[in-house]
C-alpha cells in the first residue's frame, strides 16, 4: 500500500510517501520542512474508533498494535493532520499475470493493464 502526503493548497507536490510492503512501513521524506513528520510511522498502538475493526455487539476504539495493514492505515489517517497535510491512498502498479477471475476483460485490455 502507498500512501502520498501533500498539503492540502498544493495537491501535486508530493511532500512524503508512506508505504507498507512485507510487513514493514517506511516513510520517504521529499520536503524535509515539515518538522516532526519524520515520526508518522513511529511504532506505538493507536486507538481508533472504526466500527469494521470491533468484534460484533460491541463498541468504542479498538486498540491497533503496530505490524498490521490497518494499523499503517490507521496511523496515516490519524496522525497526518496534525502536520498539516492530507493523505491519498494510491493504488501501486499491477503486477502478475493471468487472473482467472478476470476473463470478462478483452486481450487488448489485459495487455493495457498489466504494462499500463
Amino acid at each position: 500500500m502507498r500512501a502520498e502526503l501533500y498539503r492540502s493548497q498544493a495537491p501535486d507536490e508530493v511532500v512524503a510517501v508512506a508505504t507498507w510492503e512485507g510487513g514493514r512501513a517506511e516513510l520517504e521524506m521529499r520536503d524535509r520542512s515539515v518538522e516532526g513528520l519524520d515520526q508518522l510511522l513511529r511504532p506505538t498502538p493507536l486507538a481508533v474508533d472504526d466500527p469494521s475493526l470491533r468484534s460484533a455487539g460491541t463498541s468504542g476504539p479498538v486498540l491497533l498494535q503496530p505490524g498490521g495493514l490497518d494499523w499503517f492505515r490507521a496511523a496515516v489517517l490519524a496522525r497526518v493532520p496534525r502536520f498539516g497535510l492530507a493523505v491519498r491512498f494510491v493504488a501501486e502498479r499491477t503486477t502478475g499475470g493471468w487472473d482467472p477471475a478476470a476473463q470478462y476483460r478483452t486481450f487488448e485490455e489485459q495487455v493495457e493493464r498489466l504494462s499500463g
